[in-house]
């Protein structure tokens, strides 16, 4: 998990640029920021533009500083102009714009994320998405030692299947996701629940020792190999290279209304060109009324009402965490190019 701390990474991408807007800066923007504890990327973005996901473009990094695309706690930022461009830097102290070589410990911060990661880490690494076939043919657990249904970590359970590796996680069928609009089929999802490794095989009936667990293992419950595709770990916003409209079909813990720092999941996914750190608009749905003259019934317009980062995309489907939301959001709100 430390490395979701260096999201800041990417920042030598600092001309990126998109055909639709530019950067804006916030008409009540500082002259100066000093960096706390519990920041992110995304909060200063939003105190210095009125767009964000433009911050690449704005930030200037120091070559002769010591890790400079990185921001800590206690950091002095500035905004200054550049060939008659606006650009935040770091400064070396409240009152000088100082682009020099300077040296600086960092035995005891830690980079600020991009975005809060608390919200979205069992998402990057207890949660997955499958097909019914790969879950369907994962070995399951046969019982607990001693004939418990109900085990947890220390206990030794038994398993049928084929050994996946010696270290397994126990996974439980949460969610189907199906397209609303095409009917199509996106995804399985799969939560972690524990994690242990075999010990024994006998045949196809394995024997494990349980290492850890957040929920009871039960009978049924699959054994599934590490995460065998890559995860993003750090984010730097930006919007789709292309246009994508979808909309969200699903709220982790399935509350009625979603607001910020909800995790959302959305019908669109790598397919249709979206990655980590993309940031999409999302449009509350109009209220269909009818119309006093003519009788019809008439859906008003969709109104922008929030903003969401693409977290952790799949072909079919992606998980966003609503960053912004002007009004209480629900599922099958629109998404759209910020």
């Amino acid at each position: 998990m430390r490395k979701l701390l260096y999201a800041l990474a990417a920042f030598t991408l600092l001309f990126t640029s998109w055909a639709h807007a530019a950067p804006e800066l916030r008409s009540d923007h500082p002259e100066r920021y000093t960096v706390v504890k519990g920041d992110t990327l995304w909060d200063i973005s939003g105190r210095f533009l009125n767009n964000p996901w433009y911050w690449p473009e704005i930030w200037h990094v120091n070559p002769q500083v010591k890790n400079p695309h990185l921001i800590y706690p206690g950091d002095r930022l500035a905004l200054v102009y550049i060939d008659g461009k606006p650009r935040v830097t770091k400064v070396a102290s409240s009152d000088v714009v100082k682009l020099s070589p300077q040296i600086r410990s960092e035995a005891i911060d830690t980079p600020i994320p991009a975005i809060p990661l608390d919200a979205i880490s069992s998402f990057l690494t207890d949660t997955r998405i499958v097909t019914p076939a790969e879950l369907n043919a994962a070995p399951y657990v046969l019982e607990g030692e001693d004939g418990r249904i109900i085990t947890g970590a220390g206990d030794r359970v038994y398993a049928r299947g084929d050994k996946p590796a010696d270290k397994v996680g126990i996974f439980r069928r949460t969610k189907e996701f199906v397209d609303p609009e095409s009917g199509e089929f996106l995804g399985l999802e799969a939560r972690s629940i524990g994690a242990g490794n075999v010990t024994a095989e006998n045949g196809d009936v394995l024997t494990l020792r349980l290492t850890k667990s957040n929920q009871e293992i039960r009978i049924g419950d699959r054994l599934l190999t590490s995460v065998n595709r890559p995860i993003a770990t750090s984010f730097v916003p930006s919007a789709p290279e292309q246009d994508v409209e979808g909309q969200m079909i699903a709220v982790d813990g399935g509350v009625s209304q979603i607001g910020q720092y909800d995790v959302v999941t959305i019908n669109r996914g790598e397919r249709d060109g979206l990655e980590p750190g993309n940031v999409m608009s999302v449009l509350k749905s109009g209220n269909m009324v009818r119309d006093p003259v003519t009788g019809e019934t008439i859906e008003l317009p969709s109104e922008r009402a929030g903003l969401m980062m693409i977290f952790q995309a799949y072909e079919k489907m992606s998980y966003g965490l609503v960053l912004q939301a002007t009004r209480p959001l629900s599922v099958g709100d629109k998404v759209t190019n910020p």
